[in-house]
Order: structure tokens, then sequence, then C-alpha cells
């Protein structure tokens, strides 16, 4: 048995086209700006059409495997994303086919924007009880849920993945220091699909529109997110034993620039610690933890002694928060 797992690889992928604010201020009838004073969000991806969300995750997939020989002897794919390919059956497993994982279990979970902390968690738990490797990729296409004239919505999500290698390690103070996972069922209804679950199922008769994500009360989300994801952040560092000015580099979900602003100020975190992907890539609920990751990683890989903070919060709604020691 293992003592502790370590984020060995980092991989990512976002499709080729960028979508700029302008065109969707233009349909949206907003002035020139409205969208980056009150998201951070410069522009986002969305997927070709003939890109499903495997696709999106395979790749990212791959370009860690690139970036790491040997990585492929894996024992565990979790897959998070809240848009599969199908809604049966699940898509990990033609992820893990395609990906060439032979002898590795593979499902997917659905945490919303939490779902990579939560299937991090998991892994962890996975590598210390089996000694084996496990893969954990968060991916989404989120711009086919989206209503184009939503104003909630359509500012802020896209398409892209992250993927990270967890392999067994016996060196002390790596890995996952301190975990928190939460929910609160109270904020059930704050973001939602209303069609196509068991509580209204899809009829020939259905407005498309209940097929889209909605959000019911954008400001309601905002603070009930930065809520969770602060407290679930502030458990995490007690679990740990770590302070928020020992921290190195701080990935929050890039649900909004001013929310990680807030929580990073909230927790007492360095605001050069704070890393962020939202400006170009917006958010893609659970992809941007890894996405922002793999990024950092690739600018400035990760070194011995630092200490890293994922925190995040979604739908549901789900949140939770890791410190990761390298």
């Amino acid at each position: 048995m293992s003592r502790a797992s370590r984020l060995s690889a980092f991989g990512h992928y976002a499709p080729t086209l960028r979508v700029e604010n302008a065109a969707i201020e233009a349909r949206l009838g907003l002035e020139a700006g409205w969208i980056e004073r009150r998201t951070g969000i410069k522009a986002r991806r969305h997927a070709d059409p003939a890109q499903a969300l495997s696709d999106l995750a395979v790749a990212a997939g791959e370009d860690l495997f690139s970036r790491q020989d040997g990585a492929r002897d894996v024992g565990l794919l979790l897959l998070a994303t809240s848009t599969p390919d199908h809604l049966l059956p699940p898509s990990a497993p033609l992820v893990a086919a395609r990906l060439g994982l032979k002898s590795a279990g593979a499902c997917d979970l659905a945490a919303a924007c939490a779902g990579f902390v939560y299937a991090l968690v998991m892994a962890d738990g996975f590598v210390r009880a089996q000694g084996r490797p496990a893969l954990v990729i968060a991916a989404n296409l989120l711009s086919r849920r989206l209503d184009p004239m939503d104003r909630s919505s359509a500012v802020l999500f896209a398409d892209a993945a992250g993927a990270v290698l967890l392999t067994p390690s016996d060196e002390p103070g790596c890995g996952l220091l301190g975990v928190d996972l939460s929910s609160d069922g109270a904020g059930y209804g704050l973001v939602h699909i209303e069609a196509g679950g068991s509580r209204k199922p899809f009829t020939q008769a259905q407005d498309a529109r209940e097929t889209l994500m909605r959000i019911a009360d954008g400001q309601g989300l905002y603070q009930q997110a930065v809520a969770m994801m602060t407290a679930s952040a502030r458990r995490a560092l007690e679990a740990a034993g770590v302070e928020a000015g020992q921290i190195t580099r701080f990935a929050p979900h890039q649900a909004n620039g001013r929310m990680t602003a807030m929580v990073a100020h909230q927790l007492g975190v360095a605001p050069q610690a704070v890393l962020s992907s939202i400006a170009d890539y917006g958010n893609s609920s659970a992809a941007t933890i890894p996405l922002t990751l793999a990024l950092a990683h690739a600018a400035r890989p990760f070194g011995a002694g630092e200490r890293l903070l994922v925190t995040a919060a979604g739908a549901g709604l789900t949140g939770g928060a890791a410190v990761i020691g390298f």
C-alpha cells in the first residue's frame, strides 16, 4: 500500500474555435466591454460541430501522455463531466479504450463544477489502496447546453478538458495533504437543466429550451459559491496544517474573475499565488482547475516543496477543496 499519491503529469485540450466577447455582446445587445468588466472573460473556446465530449477528454489525455513516457499503466480513469456523449452508457470506458488503457476501471463522475476536486480525492484513495496510478480527466462541452439568448449563462460557459495523473509515492509532504468535500441541497435549483432526467423525462412535445442550462439566481449563486469555496478551502488548510500564506499557488474554479479574486482575498492567499485561465478560456465547469494547472505547469513546472490549493463549488450545490504538496 502506498503512503500517498503525487500529481506527476498534466495535460489539457481546448478547441480551436475562439469566440470573442464582441460577437456575444452584439447578439445580446450589450455594450462593448460589458462581459469582461463583469466576468474577467475576454474569449472562450467552443467545440467543432463534429466533436463530442469524449473527443475533448481523449485529446487532454493524449496531451498528458505525450509529456510523460510510460504513463499508460493506469488502474483507474475517472471522468468528471456534466456533458457526456450520451445519458447512457457512460463516456469514461470509451475514453479509456481510445487512450489504450487496457486494464483500467473507468467511470463518469457528476459533481458539476466541483467534479475535478471530487475525482481527485477518489483517485487519491485508489492510488493509496491499490498502489497503481489513476488518471483524472475533467471535460465539458457546455456550448451545446447554452441558450444563446440567455445572458446569465451565454457569456460564461465554454468547452475544454484537463487531465492529471496521480502516481504512488512514499515521499513525505507530497500528494493530498488535506481535503474537504461539501454539499448544500438547499441550493439545488440555482443551476439546472429542467428536462431529461427521471423527474421530467424527454417527450416529443417538449420545448427544446427545457434541455438547456439555466441559472435561476446569478447573484445568489455567486454569493453561495464564494462562501462554499472559502469555507471548504479553510477546512482543507486546517486538515493539512498549512497556513494560507504558505500556499505557493492557488487554483480556484474559474467561474468568474471577481469570484476568484474574492475567494483569494477572504482566504488571505497572496495575489501573486493565484492562477487564472478565465480570460482566454472562459468557464468550462469541472475542467477549469486541471486546465489551469496544466497551463501553469507548462509555463513553470511545480517544484519540490510547493503547496497548491484548489477549491471549487457548483450546481447541486457541490463543493470541495484540497491542499496538495509537491
